[in-house]
């Protein structure tokens, strides 16, 4: 792997946000509309988050039906020798959108 993509990986993630996004999407796939609660910002702030990790490799997105789920693409960060692992526990905020019926669910 090139030194820019690293670089550009790790610059992604040093933002507390986006940080704490993929913390939050190593339990479960997430939906735009979910951070918002979460982070207090705009759906258009949430997005632009998202598309920066994933124009870092950092995260997929999938649609299903009217929503896009975005994931972890856990090969770059092995890529690029960051341990998920490493990261603080948020699944409590999760919980707490299911609490608040603010989970998306699509089946």
């Amino acid at each position: 792997m090139e030194i820019e993509k690293i670089a550009d990986s790790l610059k992604a993630l040093g933002d507390p946000t986006r940080l704490q996004m993929v913390a939050m999407l190593k339990h479960r796939d997430c939906c735009v509309c979910e951070f918002v609660p979460v982070f207090g910002i705009s759906q258009p702030a949430i997005s632009k988050h998202l598309y920066r990790l994933k124009s870092s490799g950092l995260v997929r997105e999938t649609r299903k039906g009217q929503w896009v789920f975005y994931s972890l693409n856990p090969e770059q960060f092995d890529l690029i020798g960051f341990s998920l692992a490493q990261l603080p526990d948020l699944s409590e905020k999760l919980h707490e959108l299911e609490k608040q019926g603010l989970l998306v669910q699509c089946d």
